[in-house]
């Protein structure tokens, strides 16, 4: 349900930005990859917890950079022909892509959870052996 929205959401929009196009599309594009790669470096396992909130910034930092350096890239190519549309196409798929980002985390987080009690449930569990004096004279 609500993917079908989303995608219903992003053709309308696409089709109704039809005349500036480059910038709802630079809009899409420059969001995926700063949002892909903050998640990518936000959520990386870690030996040391500590970590964490360094992480959360470095991935903070990165985002900022990739949408500053995507911007200035758009613009020096001359593709931004409406700043209007390549803003609220930004906001939109910002929100959509991290939307998405967390529900795959989420699906993978059910399947490692699913896996881990299917391996729990039928590992077999260590019996006591008693030794008997035949055991130990054979030793």
């Amino acid at each position: 349900m609500i993917f079908g929205l989303i995608m219903l959401l992003s053709v309308v929009a696409g089709i109704l930005s039809g005349e500036h196009f480059h910038s709802f599309m630079a809009g899409f594009g420059i969001a995926a990859v700063a949002i892909g790669t903050a998640y990518w470096l936000a959520f990386r396992t870690t030996r040391y917890p500590q970590l964490a909130l360094l992480m959360l910034l470095v991935a903070m930092t990165a985002k900022l950079a990739i949408t500053v350096t995507g911007v200035v890239w758009v613009v020096k190519a001359g593709v931004l022909s409406s700043p209007f549309v390549f803003s609220l196409s930004y906001l939109f798929f910002s929100i959509v892509v991290s939307y998405a980002y967390f529900k795959l985390r989420e699906y993978q987080m059910s399947v490692v959870a699913k896996r881990n009690t299917i391996v729990l449930s039928t590992s077999k569990q260590p019996s006591s052996t008693v030794v008997t004096a035949a055991m130990t004279a054979k030793i």
